[in-house]
């Protein structure tokens, strides 16, 4: 992947971006891992990979994986996490509730943060640790 997509913000520019930012890019990066894992590992048609994403990809589901890894997280990735859940989202979430919905874009917010720092091996690590699909 790191060939396919250039990154070329210096993380210190990386830092300053809002952590919706980060949360942007952390979903569409979850939900690419997600999706690759389940062709890699099941032959389901596309509507039934689908509907097995979404159970992965919802926001209850990434706040639980929040608090699954919350432990394990460095001080940096902590505060990170911290930025992401209580940065003004002015969006009302449709299928959970505000709480779960600030803990899954803090979730977000970490995954892209990795994805966007270059730390692949960390974010590899926290992938490997949730054990999804």
């Amino acid at each position: 992947m790191e060939e396919l997509i250039e990154i070329n913000r210096p993380e210190e520019e990386i830092n300053l971006l809002s952590p919706l930012i980060w949360a942007y890019v952390g979903d569409c990066i979850f939900e690419l891992y997600i999706r690759t894992n389940l062709v890699n590992k099941t032959n389901l048609k596309p509507h039934k990979l689908h509907i097995e994403t979404i159970k992965y990809v919802k926001a209850k589901a990434q706040a639980e994986f929040l608090k699954k890894i919350q432990d394990k997280l460095t001080e940096e990735e902590k505060d990170i996490v911290r930025r992401g859940r209580n940065t003004q989202n002015h969006h009302t979430p449709k299928n959970s509730n505000v709480l779960e919905y600030s803990h899954a874009t803090a979730f977000e917010a970490l995954i892209g943060y990795l994805y966007l720092t270059k730390k692949f091996t960390r974010l590899k690590e926290i992938f490997e640790f949730l054990k999804i699909a």
